[in-house]
């Protein structure tokens, strides 16, 4: 069992894992490399900050479904010194819309959603309208509503209660980069950081989210997962939509509310989504040709709207499938990866740092087992296929 763990990336990931190790097992010394303590760059910081059972993996539901439940008592879990921390968990439901095209696959999602435990309705048209009048269904055939486990939350928030408990229960953050690893033959054996300080470690973690390819450079290997740029719009609008859930429309267009406003956006299209895009910049572009007009035929009444505040994050976006890659790569014997998660991070997170704090405590998985994430089916060319992607 290792004895000193260096997690490198102190976001959602990195602090989870951090959190679930020194709460298994005081003993453990963890050390965390958070090259930015103020997370003002961080994808943790900077997402539409949601979780949803609505997948098509049973393995990606199993996830969410122990995210909601961790979420919904973080002040219990996540409690310092008498504070119990609040992330502003609103339930409010994600709502998949399907034209007749995408209907036979929502609906097998639907079957699966549901026998693993998913709270989540399954909508005609008819109903669509029913219980949300505001919804132009004209070109819908169905929809999909999570009536409770789905919904959004303060992800600042969920990082600094995770970051907060893991500190009170020992944990070591170091503001500073990773900037070089030693090893010996297929371990390694310190890391180094900016600061000039190395860290001995019995095992690596990379949690370095969208900058986890630079890492894994260093011990040679090559992780296809890269920094893509997410523009997310805030606006106003006169509109009053009651009951508003987080609505992913069939263009991939989403927006959900944000106290009396909203927020929005979509991915770009793939042959429009280079690397590394700076992000002091924001898509302009994307909002005014693909997202406002699709919001406008969706819900009419934001004909209407403005542009209150924009921003943007990077996906952590693992290009072979779109789904985190986490445990031991064959190559190295103590480093586990828990990079790539596309979007879905701050919802995976807690059942990612469970999970890796027992494949270091244990040498296995002894809750939910995460082996099918890992490195096998990337360097095997076995691809999960999760078809709702957003």
């Amino acid at each position: 069992m290792a004895s000193k763990v260096v997690i490198v990336g102190g976001g959602v990931i990195g602090s989870s894992v951090a959190y679930f190790l020194r709460a298994s097992d005081p003993a453990v010394q963890v050390t965390v490399i958070e090259r930015d303590p103020t997370y003002a760059r961080s994808s943790s910081a900077l997402s539409a900050a949601s979780i949803r059972q609505q997948f098509s993996t049973p393995l990606s539901v199993a996830m969410s479904l122990f995210g909601i439940d961790f979420l919904r008592s973080i002040g219990a879990r996540l409690e310092v010194g008498g504070d119990a921390p609040s992330i502003d968990l609103h339930e409010g439901g994600y709502l998949f819309l399907a034209t007749a095209a995408g209907e036979a696959t929502l609906r097998e999602n639907h079957a699966l959603q549901t026998r693993l435990g998913a709270d989540i309705s399954l909508l005609d048209a008819a109903q669509l309208q029913q219980r949300f009048p505001w919804l132009n269904t004209a070109d819908l055939a169905a929809g999909a509503f999570g009536e409770s486990g789905e919904g959004w939350f303060d992800g600042y928030g969920l990082v600094q209660a995770l970051r907060k408990k893991a500190q009170s229960l020992g944990a070591r953050y170091v503001a500073a980069d990773a900037v070089a690893l030693e090893r010996d033959g297929r371990k390694v054996t310190h890391v180094v950081a900016s600061d000039g300080e190395r860290h001995a470690c019995d095992m690596l973690v990379n949690a370095a989210g969208a900058w986890s390819r630079a890492l894994a450079r260093m011990l040679g290997i090559d992780i296809p997962v890269y920094a893509r740029r997410r523009s997310i719009f805030n606006v106003s609008t006169p509109a009053k939509l009651a009951r508003c859930p987080l609505l992913i429309d069939p263009t991939g267009v989403y927006f959900r509310p944000e106290g009396r406003t909203y927020i929005c956006g979509t991915s770009p299209a793939a042959d429009n989504d280079p690397d590394d895009l700076p992000l002091d910049e924001v898509d302009h572009a994307l909002f005014d040709d693909v997202i406002w007009p699709t919001l406008a035929h969706r819900v009419p009444e934001f004909e209407a709207l403005r542009v209150e505040n924009c921003w943007s994050g990077y996906y952590e976006y693992n290009v072979f499938d779109q789904n985190a890659i986490i445990g031991h790569h064959p190559d190295v014997d103590n480093c586990v990866f828990a990079n790539g998660f596309s979007g879905h991070g701050l919802q995976q997170g807690p059942a990612t740092g469970r999970g890796v704090s027992e494949l270091i405590l244990h040498g296995r998985y002894t809750t939910l087992d995460l082996s099918p994430l890992g490195w096998e089916r990337v360097l095997e060319n076995r691809p999960i296929v999760e078809k709702n992607v957003v």
